[in-house]
């Protein structure tokens, strides 16, 4: 205010304050470049905007899709994990009870045929004891008859006399055989 008072005196203007109609000039040019740019300039500047706001928002709008559809295959992926982890127990199981159920069969086989083994041998012990015991009776009948005729002094070829004799004798002996038992 003192600059306006100042002015009207007469005296000198300061260097800092313009003239009134400079003022006003600028100002009348200030509106004419402000509308210029506001007609031209401010829709395109808009328009930018306003195309970058919906490539942002469609962006945001396509990675909250991806975000939700790869949401879904991890739950796929998490579903079929559990399945196979749940068909891999099941498996293991099953093959636990066919390696148990395969043992105790491998056991009853080996059991079996131990007996079947058992059974043969103890037949041919039986058949051999039974053979050596015909082979013994046989020579002990043969020695028998040889010592009973250089007693007697005579021979004993007479072979039904001679195996009676001879089983005579070996009954006599099991008999007594037995006896002590």
């Amino acid at each position: 205010m003192n600059a306006l008072l100042l002015a009207q005196e007469g005296e000198a203007q300061p260097p800092l304050l313009p003239h009134l109609d400079e003022l006003v000039i600028g100002l009348i040019a200030f509106v004419i470049v402000f509308g210029f740019l506001a007609k031209k300039l401010l829709p395109t500047i808009n328009k930018v905007l306003d195309e970058r706001r919906e490539a942002i928002e469609g962006g945001i709008e396509k990675a909250e899709s991806a975000q939700i559809e790869a949401q879904s295959v991890l739950d796929q992926y998490k579903a079929q994990l559990a399945e196979a982890r749940h068909e891999a127990a099941r498996l293991r199981q099953e093959a636990t009870e066919q390696g148990t159920a395969l043992i105790h069969e491998m056991k009853a086989e080996g059991q079996r045929q131990r007996e079947e083994i058992i059974a043969a041998g103890h037949a041919q012990i039986e058949a051999d004891r039974k053979a050596a015991s015909a082979a013994l009776r046989q020579d002990v009948g043969k020695l028998a008859t040889d010592l009973a005729a250089k007693l007697v002094g005579e021979s004993l070829e007479d072979h039904a006399r001679q195996s009676r004799t001879i089983d005579r004798f070996l009954d006599e002996l099991e008999e007594k055989a037995e006896a002590v038992r």
